[in-house]
């Protein structure tokens, strides 16, 4: 059970032990219950948007490149600054690399499934991802659920933050609406590899196919979703709240699924790099 977990535990209107005691009992320290994270300044959101823009346009900038482009257009930054913005956006340069790094222990890395694979039906195979959308004063997280054949988006959701509640959520009401697919295929990110995400993929018989690391091709049609809503919508509209950004993504979600003319074909995974500029 990770330090959050252990802090929901915390009950202070427990008549026999007091927070000291909890703490001491759950092993958590004291501080962290009253912590509260810092506003996000102005000028960070301001430079956040720029940075997502600029990645949408080039998504291989690492923070290095990013420094120098934003230096061109006059903005005070370091890489240090840039580095610290793009991981919270959850972002980062796309190149292949070597597998170095290590995956959380209780977490299940799933091989991709897809190569070689023709798709060519609905609820074959879905998808999902999760993207930062900067609204006025501050920002929020997005994840969707797509059909791969179809392109249909099945079920979204907002979030201030990158718990794994409102991915779960995401999905459990695709699975309702639409019963389970015979493979849903993710990126490796904490939020997908958690036993609450797998665990109700597996629990309803569904294969589970997760990318390569850094290989953002091997989820390509959301990646495309998530360009298209934010240069059709999110960056026109510049959304001053939640609800507003919600009302606002649910009506252009909907025009994607059931207006918005999409070049559905029959695909394998050995040719979405051909489909990456149609």
């Amino acid at each position: 059970m990770n330090q959050v977990a252990r802090l929901s535990l915390v009950d202070g209107a427990d008549a026999d032990l007091s927070i000291v005691a909890q703490c001491r009992l759950l092993k958590v320290a004291r501080s962290s219950l009253y912590w509260r994270p810092a506003a996000v300044s102005e000028d960070d959101l301001r430079l956040m948007r720029r940075i997502d823009e600029l990645y949408l346009a080039a998504p291989f900038y690492g923070a290095r490149r990013m420094v120098a482009v934003l230096r061109r257009e006059h903005w005070t930054v370091n890489r240090k600054r840039v580095r610290r913005l793009m991981r919270v956006m959850r972002i980062e340069a796309i190149y292949q690399k070597p597998n170095t790094s290590r995956s959380h222990p209780d977490h299940v890395v799933y091989p991709y499934l897809l190569r070689g694979l023709v798709i060519d039906r609905s609820n074959q195979v879905w998808c999902a991802d999760i993207t930062y959308i900067p609204l006025a004063k501050g920002f929020v997280y997005l994840v969707a659920v797509m059909d791969w054949f179809s392109r249909r988006v099945l079920a979204w959701r907002l979030s201030t933050g990158m718990d794994t509640g409102f991915c779960v959520e995401a999905l459990q009401e695709a699975l309702d609406r639409y019963g389970p697919p015979s493979i849903f295929n993710t990126d490796q990110g904490a939020q997908f590899t958690s036993s609450a995400f797998t665990g109700v993929l597996t629990a309803g018989g569904v294969r589970i196919s997760m990318d390569g690391k850094g290989r953002y091709l091997d989820n390509i049609f959301i990646e495309r979703l998530w360009r298209s809503l934010k240069y059709e919508d999110i960056y026109i509209k510049a959304y001053a709240s939640v609800p507003q950004a919600r009302r606002g993504i649910g009506c252009w979600l909907s025009f994607y699924n059931d207006e918005r003319l999409h070049q559905g074909k029959r695909v394998s995974g050995d040719t979405l790099r051909a489909l990456i500029s149609a």
